[in-house]
């Protein structure tokens, strides 16, 4: 019996030393309290590394213009293939090929001596008529003492070849300045057909001139959609080169006539050059065709749906938190919202963020980080 209980308090002595063991060796790591935090509340104190990177923008309290969207060339309001106006020899070529020239700038002049030879013969001319005037009226003049005067005058003048003599004069002046090529307006020179020494005809042609800053664009509309448009309505331009800088111009007119074919119309809008848009290009244009005034909108991005009801995010707090709508009408880019049906009120106001990237596969309540559109990582 001695025996037995003092192997017993020693197995038990055993144990107690192993425990004490292991629990200093948990209070020196640490790996114990870290554990039971981490199993009692997995979600606390996140890490901002967590927070997804979204993108943003306001909801805005204003009109919300209905549209026609369609496409269209566009064109220049003045271009001109220009021609010589006098025949000659290129002395100078003072400009060149996609130049931007303002009205009366030089671009070539032509040999001047042959055209100063023309005035100067002209004026001799105007000056032989004038004495053979005087010839045919001073002699009348000393028989009867008094000035020729009034009728006889007149036909005095037309026998001396006075008047001819002055056209002529005045003709040569016009050629000697046409024989200076100048732009007839602001604009741009795209082609140009002169080198110095080279023979000119009259109407031979020797480049084009563009204005790129007037410019105009002939978009097709169907016929249904023609009564929904009105001259003097929005236009916003977009092209394949700068998708993400549209332009906007205004409808100038609305022409009568419909292609029998394609039944549609031609409405022409008038919009300023930015230097990506040029004569020749086809764009995607939106035409205004009815104004909602004083609607709470949102970017049409913005509006998912979840079980069937649609639905936006909005950023409160750093929390992304869905908020369901009830949608009205959109032009494609935006989209009104309409009061909700039980309450009678709208669920956001202007100056609220809603989320228009990254929000595709959210859940309510999700932590969210707004940035910029280009810092926000390219799925």
């Amino acid at each position: 019996m001695i025996a037995g209980t003092i192997e017993v308090r020693c197995w038990t002595l055993g144990l107690a030393t192993l425990t004490l063991i292991l629990a200093g060796c948990g209070q020196g790591t640490g790996e114990g309290d870290a554990a039971a935090a981490d199993s009692t509340d997995p979600d606390a104190d996140a890490p901002s590394s967590l927070t997804l990177p979204v993108v943003g923008a306001e909801v805005r309290q204003g009109d919300l213009v209905l549209s026609v969207t369609t496409t269209g060339q566009v064109s220049s309001e003045s271009a001109v293939t220009l021609k010589a106006e006098a025949q000659g020899i290129v002395l100078e070529v003072a400009a060149r090929p996609g130049q931007h020239l303002t009205k009366g700038q030089l671009i070539a002049r032509l040999d001047p001596r042959p055209f100063d030879m023309a005035v100067a013969e002209a004026e001799a001319a105007v000056a032989e008529a004038h004495l053979r005037l005087l010839d045919n009226t001073v002699p009348d003049s000393i028989v009867t003492g008094r000035a020729v005067t009034g009728e006889r005058l007149r036909n005095a003048e037309v026998r001396s070849g006075l008047d001819a003599a002055k056209v002529r004069l005045a003709r040569a002046k016009y050629d000697r300045d046409k024989a200076t090529i100048t732009a007839p307006f602001d604009g741009v020179l795209d082609d140009l057909r002169l080198s110095p020494g080279m023979q000119l005809s009259a109407g031979q042609e020797i480049g084009k001139l563009v204005d790129l800053q007037n410019l105009r664009i002939d978009a097709a509309v169907l016929e249904h959609d023609l009564p929904l448009i009105r001259p003097g309505g929005e236009a916003t331009v977009t092209l394949a080169a700068s998708p993400g800088t549209p332009l906007h111009g205004r409808i100038a007119t609305i022409l009568p006539l419909v292609d029998s074919a394609t039944r549609a119309g031609r409405a022409l809008i008038r919009v300023r050059g930015n230097g990506i848009l040029r004569p020749g290009m086809y764009a995607d244009v939106r035409l205004e065709a009815t104004r909602l005034t004083n609607r709470t909108v949102v970017p049409s991005s913005a509006v998912i749906e979840r079980d069937g009801r649609p639905l936006v995010f909005v950023v409160r707090d750093g929390r992304a938190q869905w908020v369901y709508i009830n949608p009205g009408r959109s032009n494609g880019f935006e989209r009104e919202v309409l009061p909700d049906s039980s309450t009678g009120e709208i669920p956001l106001k202007a100056g609220d963020t809603v989320l228009i990237e990254g929000h595709l596969t959210l859940t309510h309540d999700a932590p969210v980080r707004v940035v910029p559109r280009a810092e926000r990582p390219q799925q």
